[in-house]
Order: C-alpha cells, then structure tokens, then sequence
C-alpha cells in the first residue's frame, strides 16, 4: 500500500497523491505506541508500600499505596512540615502549651491542603492515590480532634489567663487546671501518634526508604 504517488503529468506538472487512510494509520499507530510507551514508564517508576490504617486513624485494614516521582515530591514537602511543626513531634507535657500545639496543628492542616492544589491537574490521576491517602488522614486522623477540642478549650484558657488569680501560673501549669485536661491530653497523644506515623510514612516515600 503506497503512502505517496508521484507522476508526471507534464514536463512541468507533477501529481502528487497521499493516501489519507495509510496516513491516518500510522498516526494512530504512532499515537499508542506512545500511549503504551508511557504507561510502561509510569508502571516501571511506580512502587508500591503497604500501610497499615489503624496507624493512621483512617481504619482497621492494612492497603497497598502505589505511588510514583510526582508523588515522592509531594511526600518530601509533607515531611518537612511534619518535620519543622509540632504536628510531627511528639507531645512533651510537661513542657509544650496546649494552644501553641494547636496553632501548629491548624497551620499544618492549612499548608498541605495548598499543596494539594499545586498538584498540575495533568498529575492528578498519577498522584491520586497519596492524595486521597492525605485527604483522609487530614479529615480522619487530624481534624476529628481540632473540631471535638480546639474551640472550646481556647475559650477556657482565654478566659482563665486574663484572671488576676492566674497571673503567676506558668502556661503550662495553667493548662493542667482546665476542667477536661486529661481527656483532652489522651485524645491528644492518640492524634498525635497518628500524625507521627504519617510523618514516617511519607519519609520512607519521599526517600524511597
């Protein structure tokens, strides 16, 4: 099957003949050749890791997440704010101020959910997978303790550090004075372990570890 005829019609005439279906063959040829190509690309840099749910707060099972270079650069930005936030350290109570925890936990929440819309949306798809493993530990993992606790324990300690009484209390001291402290506390270093355990997981991504 010719792709292209040239005749001479005259001495100064040449016809010139393409056959649109042989072209339009090969360029659709071409076209999943590439298609195919990509993919065994995609597949070949993708790795798999297996998490356990329950670590994270977001359920009972254990999944396989599968997550490629697009998703190593989310993960490694995850980290350093896990890392550099108390978010991702552990709670120390006789020394770290309720208030100060949450403000990191709620700036933390803020930062990675503007990471997440800086994914281009042709990675979307590729990157799918550690997305809806983050938006889940945000929504199960984090935000469950913030929305039960955060409001009304910074009602109290406001209310309590402006009391002439309080004035000589440190803030760590007046913290252990709120009503609920120690259900707040064990809710609190349950939500933090959670977060500490994702802080390892996206270090083991972000450096293939």
């Amino acid at each position: 099957m010719d792709i292209f005829e040239i005749e001479f019609e005259k001495w100064n005439t040449i016809l010139i003949s393409i056959n649109w279906i042989a072209v339009l063959a090969i360029v659709i040829l071409i076209a999943l050749v590439s298609l195919l190509a990509k993919g065994a690309i995609n597949f070949a840099f993708k790795k798999k890791i297996v998490i356990e749910e329950i670590n994270l707060g977001i359920g009972n099972n254990s999944l396989k997440l599968t997550y490629n270079e697009k998703d190593r650069e989310i993960a490694y930005k995850i980290w350093v704010e896990l890392s550099t936030r108390k978010v991702g350290l552990n709670f120390e109570e006789e020394n770290d101020v309720i208030v100060e925890v949450y403000n990191s936990w709620y700036e933390f929440f803020k930062t990675v959910r503007e990471l997440m819309k800086e994914v281009p949306p042709i990675h979307i798809n590729n990157s799918q997978n550690l997305i809806s493993l983050t938006e889940q530990v945000l929504n199960k993992g984090l935000r469950p303790h913030l929305t039960k606790w955060q409001a009304k324990y910074r009602k109290w300690y406001e209310m309590e550090s402006s009391k002439d009484a309080n004035l000589c209390l440190t803030p760590q001291e007046l913290q252990k004075k709120y009503p609920e402290y120690d259900t707040l506390i064990k809710d609190l270093l349950e939500t933090n372990k959670r977060m500490i355990a994702y802080k390892s997981l996206m270090q083991k991504i972000a450096f293939k570890q």
